[in-house]
């Protein structure tokens, strides 16, 4: 067990659509393992999101920002939904999940991608090719186009016209790239960088750093992969992937499609790390209003995402484990939410899990 100390401030921000629903189940499963463990987590609430715009006209407040610098991590659990889709809008949720990430310095985002055996056939792929499927993608988060200046929407010469800039310093790239690279040396020893470079000078930028870092890692086999290959890959070819890192947008492209690999997004967790603040844990789906207060949404993404905070943020490694082995038991054992072709509520589904713990 570890010997780091065993209590631990945790802010909690459910957000909107099946987000409440989803984190609940993963304060439970902390609950649990602190419980077994001896830990005690407190944990504090606050709103983000579009239920904060509707609570305070914005999508986070300075004094939520401030309460999530002075935790040990932050857990979210989804922004958004059509009532807050207008594109005109001054303010939308998905700004203030921006804003939380700049204040908070965490620039790399890691989306395990992992295939439990009894799921091969809930993924669209033929499970021949699903076999042996163990990636990591680690996506940097702070910076190309999403944050990139000039950014701006306007009417020249009487025509609408819009720019977006994808920018990049050198240090941006190495410190996710350098990242990766340790995280391959726990793994496979490989990594895929993926860009654009026959295109893109930010990406030309990016596959230099990347080279200039390799030498530091000679352990681990590095290899240089278009983006556009990159998609093709993981549909024909996703096996071959240990560790990918890539830049902000194709990150987020990249992750979702990887996400269909396992049949659900429901199922998938993420962790956002920078340089020893707070780390931002998050399942990867949406808020999927649709089936909101449903009782009918996939908590396991959320979970493992607890299981993330614990290891990363509060280094508890055993107890990030009995986690991540519980929600493994309960797939074993043949416990489905309906996502996955099954007919578990997310609280069955959850209670599955803790059963195990």
């Amino acid at each position: 067990m570890s010997d780091q100390p065993h209590t631990a401030r945790i802010v909690l921000l459910p957000g909107d659509g099946i987000g409440p629903e989803v984190t609940q189940a993963a304060v439970q499963a902390l609950d649990a393992v602190a419980r077994r463990c001896g830990r005690q987590f407190h944990f504090e609430e606050r709103l983000m999101g579009g239920c904060a715009i509707d609570r305070h006209g914005t999508p986070i407040t300075d004094e939520t920002l401030q309460a999530c610098l002075a935790a040990d991590a932050v857990l979210l659990g989804a922004v958004g939904g059509p009532q807050w889709d207008d594109p005109l809008a001054p303010v939308r949720p998905e700004g203030g999940l921006l804003r939380l990430r700049k204040a908070l310095g965490v620039f790399a985002n890691l989306r395990p991608v992992r295939l439990h055996p009894s799921l091969l056939d809930a993924s669209p792929l033929r499970p021949e090719r699903l076999e042996g499927v163990d990636l990591l993608v680690v996506r940097e988060l702070t910076g190309g186009l999403y944050f990139g200046e000039p950014k701006t929407h306007e009417v020249r010469d009487g025509r609408r016209y819009a720019v977006d800039t994808m920018a990049y310093f050198d240090y941006e790239v190495r410190r996710v790239v350098e990242l990766a690279f340790r995280l391959a040396l726990g793994r496979r020893k490989k990594l895929a960088s993926v860009d654009k470079a026959n295109v893109l000078e930010s990406s030309r930028l990016w596959r230099q750093v990347a080279l200039e870092t390799a030498r530091d890692f000679p352990q681990v086999a590095l290899e240089h992969v278009l983006v556009d290959t990159a998609a093709m890959r993981l549909v024909t070819r996703p096996s071959a992937f240990d560790v990918i890192v890539t830049e902000n947008t194709f990150g987020d492209i990249l992750t979702d499609e990887a996400a269909v690999l396992c049949g659900s997004m429901g199922l998938l967790p993420s962790a956002s790390l920078g340089d020893g603040g707070p780390g931002l844990y998050e399942p990867v789906h949406g808020s999927a209003p649709d089936i909101a207060g449903q009782g009918i949404a996939n908590p396991l993404g959320a979970i493992l995402s607890a299981a993330l905070l614990l290891r990363y943020s509060l280094r508890l490694e055993e107890e990030a484990w009995l986690v991540e082995q519980a929600v493994w038991g309960a797939l074993a054992s043949g416990a489905r939410t309906r996502d996955l072709g099954g007919t578990l509520s997310t609280h069955e589904m959850t209670r599955a899990v803790l059963e195990r713990l």
